[in-house]
């Protein structure tokens, strides 16, 4: 069972949410991270470790599942007592639970940040508070390796939505020095490009398919980059490509109904799959010309215990 523990605390006593997961495994913290709000987040209790693997829910905020997805991964790989595993929760409004909530996720309280359904996995700015997704993450980061000494390799992995964030906070990241950053960026539904380019025809009838949160167009002043920077910082970064092989048509196990339809996701390909595979070549080609790697996870469709916990997975989410 989860053990649902929380902290009050100000900025600079951020040892007191190490001491949560550390005490008890699979912990549920929530400490004020930014302007007096708080992103909760899931732990795995390992005391100091070289590795931190954070993963980033889907749209239905499925923490609790993605967090135990990942720690049966480090368990089957043998890293089970070398990595801090962490599943913040990108927390809604009370009002929008049914939508997008899950089952066994505790819901929003009292200062915690909130987001719109699905505005989080695009860096939007919390609907109680001047701070966006990415600055929280970015916080969230900076908390984990200052109490964290023997942290050397920060590894931030997204399944579906989570797909979506890590993607585009790649380009985005401010990350603390001291440590390697890596991202793993599986079967999100669209992607950011970084030009005008798209594997598909169309584009002429889709008016707004260059436009944040597809393309650079309209990109928001708080995401603290200019388009150029994030690509030349996206390119830079290491960055992984997980896609279930399955995760290439309607049907059982590909959650068609989280599928964007949307015409600036169908320039980027019919499915998950094609879409991952386009966007691999187009990185291969324009972006980091070989450095980032697409990984087909064979078995899988669009569930992210079987991807997180495939042995194909393993070399992306611990390094």
């Amino acid at each position: 069972m989860r053990i649902l523990v929380k902290y009050f605390c100000t900025l600079l006593m951020f040892c007191l949410g190490l001491a949560a997961h550390n005490a008890a495994a699979r912990g549920f913290v929530t400490v004020p991270l930014m302007f007096g709000l708080s992103l909760p987040y899931y732990a795995s209790s390992v005391a100091q470790s070289p590795n931190i693997l954070i993963v980033v829910h889907g749209y239905d905020h499925d923490a609790n599942r993605t967090f135990d997805a990942a720690t049966r991964a480090a368990a089957e790989a043998g890293l089970a007592l070398d990595t801090l595993i962490v599943a913040p929760v990108f927390e809604m409004p009370l009002a929008e639970a049914r939508k997008c909530g899950f089952k066994g996720v505790p819901k929003a309280v009292r200062g915690d940040a909130v987001w719109r359904c699905g505005t989080w996995a695009s860096g939007g700015k919390a609907a109680n508070g001047n701070v966006t997704s990415f600055q929280m993450m970015d916080r969230l980061i900076a908390m984990l390796v200052n109490e964290d000494r023997a942290a050397r390799i920060v590894t931030v992995a997204g399944f579906s939505a989570g797909g979506q964030f890590v993607q585009r906070y790649a380009g985005f990241a401010n990350s603390p020095t001291g440590v390697s950053m890596r991202y793993v960026v599986s079967d999100p539904s669209s992607f950011v490009y970084f030009d005008k380019f798209r594997p598909e025809p169309g584009t002429a009838s889709c008016p707004r398919f260059n436009n944040w949160k597809f393309g650079l167009d309209k990109l928001p002043a708080n995401l603290g980059r200019d388009g150029a920077a994030a690509r030349q910082a996206y390119a830079a970064a290491d960055i992984t490509y997980l896609e279930g092989a399955l995760d290439n048509s309607n049907g059982p196990g590909r959650a068609e109904t989280l599928l964007a339809h949307d015409c600036a996701s169908q320039l980027q390909g019919p499915f998950r799959l094609q879409r991952g595979q386009a966007y691999a070549e187009y990185d291969a080609k324009y972006l980091a010309h070989g450095k980032h790697k697409l990984v087909i996870v064979p078995g899988c469709a669009h569930t992210v215990s079987c991807v997180f916990s495939s042995p194909a997975a393993r070399a992306a989410l611990f390094p």
